[in-house]
């Protein structure tokens, strides 16, 4: 291992702070020595705070109509390949149903930007969700909605928000989104749903067109800076329908060294081992696990569904990743030494 890199790992690991350049500095230098020195502080720390407890979060993907056009995205509104569809209020009720038999104590409603959704359709199933399973989560990942609409959710029940911002530098944001995205907007509403009060989760992806060490060093000081309660990162997967669609895949390797440095950031986040992951590689989700992630979310959706909410090529919807099949996926926690919990799984401060 560079002298350097072990340098930055040791002040990381005190100090929960490095400057940008040492950030782009030590992913530059990444090795398989400077690795395992960060997977084993990640480790540390996360067994420090969750012991070996993995909780686990039910998906509900409610809608792939959106109105939006981002570059990599394969339910993006510009891919006339992509078979829509949306779930009904009764159905997403059923799936939490559902989830809630299988030991599931947080439910995440995951859509593309549908206009169907408003605050009053959104606010009668989260309070009725909520009056069922009081006991739940409910977490929300719907995209970019005014101060107000938030506000509304959050009265209504809800109890997290996720909004990925996809990369922390607004140059390499426009590289990834058409002109009618902003890239302040976006971090408005991270702010906003922080002062109302959410558990918030924020995210990129690894790999992306045009990233850098430099833009990805931008993400770790924003996450440094903004603390999430949750934080998602996975590695970038080409879809067919997208502008991107012959760019390589991001790197697994990167990926969980990059889960590592973010667990030292902000010991206490609640860290995903991503559907991306496992796409990726068979075992990809155990690796998240092993290098500092403590949540999986398996599918709750529909099975009709499942492959329509495809954001990028082969994703897995099927087997493991199914929430019906809780069983394997504590089988495969429980060879690694982790064990899945029924727990609503709220971050320790």
């Amino acid at each position: 291992m560079n002298n350097l890199a072990g340098e930055l790992i040791e002040k990381l690991y005190i100090d929960r702070s490095l400057t940008e350049e040492e950030y782009a500095g030590l992913i530059e230098l990444r090795d398989e020595e400077s690795a395992a020195l960060l997977r084993e502080y990640a480790v540390k720390v996360r067994k420090s705070i969750y012991g070996n407890s993995v909780f686990t979060r039910g998906l509900i993907e409610i809608s792939n109509i959106c109105k939006n056009d981002c570059y990599y995205c394969g339910i993006r509104a510009g891919n006339k390949h992509c078979e829509r569809y949306r779930l009904t209020p009764q159905e997403i009720l059923m799936c939490a149903d559902e989830g809630y038999r299988l030991g599931f104590r947080t439910f995440v409603m995951q859509g593309g930007e549908d206009s169907y959704f408003t605050d009053e359709v959104l606010c009668d199933i989260i309070s009725e969700i909520k009056a069922r399973h009081s006991d739940c989560a409910v977490t929300l990942s719907l995209g970019e909605r005014s101060r107000e609409s938030y506000q509304r959710l959050f009265d209504a029940g809800a109890d997290r928000y996720l909004l990925r911002h996809e990369t922390a530098d607004k140059e390499h944001y426009e590289k990834l989104h058409p002109g009618k995205m902003s890239f302040d907007n976006r971090m408005r509403c991270l702010r906003d749903l922080k002062e109302i009060g959410y558990q918030v989760g924020c995210g990129f992806m690894v790999g992306s067109p045009y990233q850098t060490a430099k833009e990805l060093a931008k993400d770790l000081k924003f996450i440094e800076s903004f603390k999430p309660d949750m934080c998602g990162i996975g590695p970038f997967i080409p879809h067919k329908d997208t502008l991107f669609k012959d760019e390589p895949a991001g790197s697994l390797e990167l990926t969980c060294y990059l889960l590592s440095i973010i667990r030292l950031i902000h010991p206490p986040v609640l860290l995903p081992a991503t559907t991306a992951l496992g796409t990726i590689h068979p075992k990809g989700r155990e690796l998240g696990i092993l290098v500092g992630a403590n949540v999986v979310m398996p599918n709750l959706s529909p099975v009709s569904v499942r492959k329509k909410y495809e954001l990028y090529d082969n994703k897995i919807c099927t087997g493991e990743e199914s929430a019906q099949c809780r069983g394997c996926l504590s089988a495969r926690m429980q060879s690694i030494g982790y064990e899945l919990v029924s727990d609503r799984g709220d971050i320790k401060k």
